[in-house]
């Protein structure tokens, strides 16, 4: 249903993102998130949505276990209506992005707070903020789009840095937490709208309170089923 409110917005993309483990189904963090849990989501959003670009998050460790498996959940996340996919890190993912490109299927990597990756990271923080690891992330960006990728998502990194790295590729960048000086940014819907109260990062505009709205919409209607005004003579047959 969102997906076809999306459609007829301004949007270049849409990202059917593995942090619908949190916003869908109520687990505390993405690596909840399976291979099915991602098609289902993402042949919804290609239904509501067939006039825009879609891109499905490759889930935790399903391109981590062996090419033909990696491959594989690839080619049903394309299959159930993505026209691109989008994987977390560096480290033992530059032939595969490589070989998923040269078999067809465009690849988006992501760079900085990657939250499949987030125990080896040490928590949910800014990513780059040393001058030896900002260099890291330089080169991890430049080693992405050599392998193929057409484009980067840079999740909180100083924006200094964002926008250095965005200077230096050729492919666009599309931050969250990372500055205006990149090619584009992305938000979660759930976030943008304000359904999720509890999260409030510094880089989160809500653009809506919907939370409150449909509790003040919800307990209306319950009152007025209660009081027998609804409901009313002009709503009976």
């Amino acid at each position: 249903s969102s997906a076809k409110i999306l459609n007829n917005s301004s949007l270049d993309a849409l990202l059917v993102g593995d942090s619908l483990a949190m916003t869908m189904h109520g687990f505390k963090d993405t690596f909840m998130a399976t291979l099915a849990m991602m098609e289902l989501h993402t042949a919804a959003v290609s239904r509501g949505a067939n006039d825009k670009f879609i891109i499905s998050d490759l889930p935790f460790l399903s391109y981590r276990k062996s090419k033909k498996h990696s491959v594989t959940a690839a080619q049903k996340l394309i299959q159930a209506g993505a026209q691109a996919v989008k994987l977390e890190g560096v480290a033992g993912n530059l032939a595969l992005i490589t070989h998923l490109v040269e078999s067809g299927i465009p690849v988006m990597g992501h760079l900085g707070l990657t939250p499949q990756l987030v125990h080896t990271l040490g928590g949910y923080k800014v990513q780059g903020k040393t001058l030896a690891a900002a260099e890291r992330l330089k080169q991890d960006a430049l080693a992405l789009e050599q392998a193929g990728c057409f484009a980067l998502v840079l999740e909180c990194v100083p924006s200094q840095l964002a926008k250095e790295i965005t200077a230096t590729l050729k492919i666009a960048t599309i931050g969250i937490g990372a500055g205006n000086g990149v090619d584009g940014q992305v938000l979660v819907i759930h976030d943008m709208i304000g359904l999720n109260k509890e999260f409030n990062p510094r880089f989160l505009r809500r653009y809506l309170n919907l939370a409150e709205d449909i509790h003040l919409a919800v307990s209306k209607y319950s009152a007025d089923v209660k009081s027998k005004d609804f409901p009313n003579e002009k709503e009976q047959y």
